[in-house]
């Protein structure tokens, strides 16, 4: 479809429209709705799921209710606060609605969005066309956006779309003047991943929110898995806007990086190397013990997003469950500080990152059946001395360490992994699926036996 022309830009709206029906979206589409539309339209959404007596007991949310959720996100006010809500799976709410004597006046919990329920069950995928925003100032007219998509009712994506001939450097230029006239408020501020798009070129990014600041520099095309740029606006919507594909988007692949205040979305080739990595482990789930330990190697170039990479592959594994432990390795003390800091301000409000003081510590939290020590921080050094231990002191703990199963994650595995701590790691927890990053690809001239992978 690279060779039609759009000369208005209603008939290019049209076509995305009918292109997204095509790749998951429902086609009884949101037209020219007001805000007030946008929320009865989620109050019914969210009564549809949550209309059981142990929730709202048959009877619908009031605009009471509804206001109090509204509260709730007003208060929150950054697009990466607004992620942690909306991937914390529920809300609370005050019921006054006088037809549900059961729960009047008592806090009930809302289902909202559920990232593992991809294209099942309660999830509802909608298409808004040009919903009118307000602004906050009355000398400013109100506004149109073009397109946005709301998943299970709340508005997650925004699209700015312009005609052939058209640089996308306007479409984007218009959500930035729209993010500072504050039309991205209330409903609309859940908006958590803008799209610039016109017929040749597509460009994706993250809500910096009305007081953040766009930077072009974070401003991204998404490309195909040998990282050639997919532009043209069929194939993106295919690749990048499709359900599942939008749904794991908003899930899984955005960032709220509370150590840094903004909320961050995965590059192309970040979402295929954690990807990559979550396949290799979901593929070895039903055989751990086959003895044919097969994981890879990642290499990236320095300021490539390597931590949040091997952060999102480690949460992908660990919310599938299909690893007991995913261990980050690291070579430094100073190195291990910072990697932790990084980890932990990627984690959700659910998520915790474990710290190793000594080795002993990494022991108790290696065997503990305990989920909250699944992700775990330690060096190269820790686990080696594990590795290096009598046998005959740790026998019993080792055992069981040993049966669970376990994947390693090497930050700059270029470091002192050549030498013999890694082969005593690998000969000690052999069942460990090992995967490493490194900015030096391993040469013939530089790899050890048994110990390096050749790229």
């Amino acid at each position: 479809m690279s060779d039609i022309i759009f000369n208005e830009e209603k008939d290019f709206e049209e076509a995305v429209i009918k292109a997204l029906i095509e790749h998951g979206w429902e086609s009884d589409v949101i037209r020219y709705p007001s805000e007030e539309n946008l929320i009865q339209n989620w109050a019914n959404i969210l009564f549809n799921n949550n209309k059981q007596g142990t929730r709202l007991n048959d009877q619908p949310l009031t605009s009471g209710e509804m206001a109090q959720i509204l509260d709730q996100i007003r208060n929150l006010q950054s697009p990466m606060a607004l992620n942690e809500f909306i991937n914390g799976r529920s809300i609370s709410i005050t019921r006054d609605n006088p037809d549900d004597p059961l729960h009047l006046g008592k806090e009930i919990s809302l289902k909202i969005y559920d990232r593992q329920e991809i294209a099942l069950g309660q999830s509802r995928y909608q298409i808004v066309q040009q919903p009118k925003f307000k602004t906050k100032s009355p000398i400013l007219n109100s506004r149109r956006g073009d397109l946005m998509l709301l998943i299970n009712g709340m508005p997650v994506i925004h699209l700015e779309l312009k005609r052939s001939g058209i640089p996308v450097s306007e479409a984007y230029n218009q959500i930035e003047k729209y993010s500072h006239e504050g039309v991205f408020r209330g409903i609309f501020s859940l908006v958590q991943i803008f799209v610039a798009m016109q017929p040749k070129e597509s460009v994706y990014f993250a809500n910096p929110g009305e007081k953040g600041v766009f930077n072009k520099a974070f401003y991204f095309h998404w490309a195909d898995f040998n990282n050639y740029p997919i532009n043209e606006w069929y194939t993106f919507i295919k690749k990048f806007l499709s359900i599942p594909m939008a749904h794991m988007l908003i899930g899984f692949y955005t960032i709220a990086d509370t150590d840094e205040g903004l909320l961050k979305v995965m590059r192309s080739y970040q979402y295929y190397a954690a990807v990559g990595i979550a396949n290799i482990v979901a593929e070895k789930k039903s055989h751990w013990d086959d003895k044919k330990q097969l994981g890879g190697h990642v290499w990236h170039t320095t300021g490539s997003g390597k931590t949040m990479t091997s952060f999102k592959a480690a949460q992908l594994v660990a919310a599938n469950h299909d690893a007991d432990k995913v261990v980050f390795l690291v070579d430094r003390k100073e190195l291990g500080i910072q990697s932790l800091k990084e980890y932990r301000s990627f984690a959700t409000g659910t998520e915790s990152v474990q710290a190793t003081e000594n080795t002993d510590i990494l022991m108790s939290k290696l065997k503990s059946p305990d989920s909250d020590n699944t992700l775990i921080v330690t060096s190269i050094q820790k686990l080696s001395n594990i590795a290096r231990e009598d046998v005959a002191n740790i026998e019993a703990d080792l055992k069981i360490v040993q049966r669970k199963r376990m994947v390693i994650i090497i930050d700059e595995c270029h470091r002192s992994t050549f030498g013999d701590m890694l082969a005593d790691i690998k000969n000690t927890f052999k069942n460990a699926l090992i995967f490493g990053f490194t900015g030096t690809p391993i040469q013939d001239i530089n790899a050890k036996k048994d110990s390096t992978t050749p790229t």
